[in-house]
């Protein structure tokens, strides 16, 4: 069989590249091996492969191509998309496993920032809020004489019995200004609550408002029983704002309030206390006048300051400051004050109760 050549057809590589011929065995060589599929049989040449141009056949073997490489050719774009996202997000996804789970914020953590944050930024005080939103609505109000002739000492000096009745106004000098006092803008038209003790007497009414505007006011409306008065305001500023109104029917005694006014008709002055107690009733040193259902308080008011709003820490008026008592002729703060709640004043401007 050595000098014979094999009749049967020859397998063809995938390759382009032609087999190089087998060499004859060696002299000696063991009998002939029948051929495999992998090749010709020993002793035999393999022929030449047919030229580039002609392809090859198309059979069982042409398709038996490796698994993973017939998966790789199959993957669709938005697989290697994923497969790509995955290989770069990886080392970012062991990053985030590895660091530390954040703290957990609690109140106590809340509270320290707080504290902290108070020490360099410290919160205005209770009256300081409170003066800062009534102070565009508190008004001074003088009573004033239009005499020509100048009063004399003894009828500049000489008290008002109405005026003894409650906190009693500093009397003006050379007989112009026979009552010193305060009031608060409750209506934005102009309309403005005071005590009746202030106007009693006066020829004229005139208003100072906050911005510094002088305006003359008539008296529109009085409730004696509870020492007040309504005025209007003929001139007003652009931006007058009405105070807010709060009625008492919650208001417990320690509960911290702030008067707001012209003592001695100095001001606007600022004195902060507390809700000594409710339903009080105050007696006029001559014993001519009863006032009741009053609340005392404790924040300090003095002659000027009657008329003037009595608020919450909230800048809401729950009082109009009346009458201070005094165990003494001398007619200065001791420690008891008295005012009208706004419920009686609110009634006697008109306003819709609360």
């Amino acid at each position: 069989m050595n000098g014979r050549r094999s009749n049967r057809t020859p397998l063809y590589s995938h390759s382009s590249r032609v087999s190089p011929p087998a060499a004859d065995p060696p002299t000696g060589a063991p009998p002939d091996r029948p051929a495999t599929a992998a090749g010709p049989r020993p002793g035999t040449r393999a022929q030449a492969a047919p030229p580039a141009s002609t392809p090859p056949p198309t059979d069982a073997s042409s398709a038996a191509m490796p698994p993973r490489r017939r998966r790789a050719l199959a993957l669709p774009a938005w697989g290697w998309a994923l497969a790509g996202a995955l290989f770069l997000g990886g080392p970012v996804l062991l990053w985030e496993a590895s660091r530390p789970a954040p703290q957990r914020i609690t109140q106590k953590h809340i509270d320290q920032a707080v504290r902290e944050a108070l020490k360099t930024q410290p919160l205005p005080s209770p009256t300081a809020k409170a003066y800062e939103k009534i102070r565009g609505s508190v008004v001074r109000v003088v009573g004033l004489d239009d005499e020509d002739t100048v009063a004399s000492a003894e009828t500049t000096n000489k008290p008002d019995p109405s005026k003894k009745a409650v906190a009693g106004e500093k009397p003006g000098q050379g007989g112009s200004e026979v009552g010193v006092g305060s009031g608060v803008v409750i209506v934005d038209s102009g309309l403005i609550l005071t005590n009746l003790h202030v106007v009693s007497g006066a020829k004229r009414v005139q208003v100072v408002f906050a911005d510094g505007l002088e305006s003359e006011a008539t008296v529109v409306n009085v409730m004696p029983e509870n020492d007040l008065a309504v005025l209007r305001a003929q001139r007003i500023p652009d931006d007058l704002q009405a105070a807010t109104l709060r009625s008492t029917a919650d208001l417990q005694p320690g509960e911290r309030v702030t008067a707001v006014g012209f003592p001695f008709g100095i001001g606007p002055s600022v004195s902060a206390g507390v809700v000594s107690g409710l339903k009080r009733e105050f007696r006029s040193p001559e014993g001519k006048q009863v006032l009741s259902n009053l609340i005392q308080f404790d924040a300090m008011a003095n002659p000027g300051s009657s008329g003037g709003p009595l608020v919450t820490d909230d800048g809401e008026v729950v009082g109009i400051v009346t009458a201070i008592l005094n165990p003494v002729q001398q007619r200065f703060f001791v420690g008891i004050g008295f005012a009208v709640p706004i419920e009686n004043a609110a009634g006697g401007a008109g306003l819709p109760p609360f």
